[in-house]
């Protein structure tokens, strides 16, 4: 998955805005057949839980990103969240939530340097990694 640098840019100064709670949304883009996906944009949503340590999204706020994503011709080609305080890898909690497996999941480190990576996770385990940042 391809992330622009402005739109990294754009998840790291939202992930300092919103700390020390995580924050988190979709990122939407294009894929077309076997050709990698590219994100062209952040969907920031309310971490409604406001917490350091977990994040939950809005029903509403998520089927409107849907209808936002179908309505652009775009697909929800990731969930991204931060970790302020721990590095970029899914929790025992992001494992068992994941439950989507046509999307990938990004988590934004604040922790050590600012580090972004991005997992596919199929049945609780990661399958695959790439590194953004």
């Amino acid at each position: 998955m391809k992330i622009p640098k402005d739109i990294i840019d754009e998840l790291i100064s939202q992930a300092q805005l919103d700390a020390p709670n995580e924050t988190c949304g979709y990122l939407l883009g294009t894929q077309n057949g076997d050709s990698e996906a590219e994100v062209t944009e952040n969907y920031w949503m309310e971490n409604i839980d406001h917490s350091p340590e977990h994040f939950s999204f809005s029903p509403r706020e998520q089927f409107a990103a849907l209808k936002y994503a179908r309505q652009n011709g775009l697909k929800i080609l990731a969930n991204w969240h931060s970790h302020p305080a721990s590095p970029s890898r899914p929790s025992q909690e992001d494992l068992r939530l994941a439950n989507d497996p046509t999307i990938r999941y990004a988590i934004l480190s604040l922790h050590e340097g600012v580090h972004l990576n991005s997992f596919k996770i199929l049945n609780g385990e990661v399958v695959d990694k790439e590194v953004h940042l």
